[in-house]
């Protein structure tokens, strides 16, 4: 019992909330999280077989999980989906604010509806399910959002959603700081090119998916599953005092590029 390895990485008895894991990274990251211990419960927004796929993929497995239809970009649905697992749990230990979307498209070709969409769900969804979910939330609880290289690096069409992602990454620094007091630790992970259906939004032109299938300075690609790792070693105990830091897990990709 005294392997500290084991204790820091055991989830069990945690409930975690994984938003858009249903699919790609936040699958992963469901699964890991469920494979450490966790009740995994599952938002999706329209595709439904995917959300069921992975909720009997975690059952299989053994994990207890559930899916709850939301849109992160309404607040009243934040609402609701918080309201249901109150309801059903009485509490929540683990958040990921996961789910993404946005319009790919140059600033000079993007609309305002465009950037509402791509702002309410990728910053403004996260910032609003992080103030409800922490009601539910007790000392030693985790906030994990998921960010990527555009944060600080202009990636081609990706106008929008990087500044998106900028934003969550400020988020994280605001809300590790408020809600800190409460005992809750507040980090984003930003996740390199990984070869998942996200990267099918670049048009091929812009050379991505070749980037996300040719070796980092690790000597490998960069998987769902590296990323989903460092998600839940970030839910463990040995990650106490990392607050509202930005976690690169690109394998060393973006210290090649200026």
């Amino acid at each position: 019992m005294s392997d500290s390895n084991t204790s820091s990485n055991d989830l069990t008895g945690k409930i975690a909330l994984v938003t858009g894991g249903s699919r790609g990274i936040g699958k992963a990251i469901a699964l890991e999280l469920g494979q450490r211990g966790a009740t995994v419960i599952i938002n999706y927004l329209k595709n439904h077989a995917a959300a069921n796929a992975t909720v009997e993929e975690l059952e299989a497995a053994g994990v207890t999980a559930m899916r709850i239809k939301a849109h992160i970009g309404d607040e009243a649905a934040v609402e609701s989906l918080v309201g249901k697992i109150e309801e059903q749990f009485g509490r929540l230990d683990i958040l990921v604010n996961n789910a993404a979307s946005g319009v790919m498209r140059p600033a000079a070709e993007l609309s305002a509806k465009h950037w509402d969409w791509t702002m309410d769900i990728n910053a403004r969804g996260p910032w609003m399910l992080s103030v409800a979910a922490s009601r539910l939330m007790s000392e030693g609880s985790r906030i994990i959002n998921l960010s990527s290289p555009g944060s600080t690096r202009v990636l081609p069409a990706y106008f929008a959603v990087g500044v998106s992602k900028a934003a969550i990454e400020a988020v994280t620094r605001y809300l590790a700081v408020e809600l800190g007091p409460k005992g809750i630790a507040v980090n984003t992970v930003s996740a390199g090119f990984v070869m998942t259906d996200a990267i099918d939004a670049f048009p091929d032109e812009f050379g991505v998916k070749e980037i996300a299938s040719r070796e980092t300075p690790a000597g490998k690609v960069i998987t769902s599953e590296d990323v989903s790792k460092v998600v839940a070693m970030l839910c463990g105990t040995d990650a106490e005092m990392i607050r509202g830091q930005v976690i690169k897990v690109d394998g060393g990709e973006t210290l090649r590029h200026q």
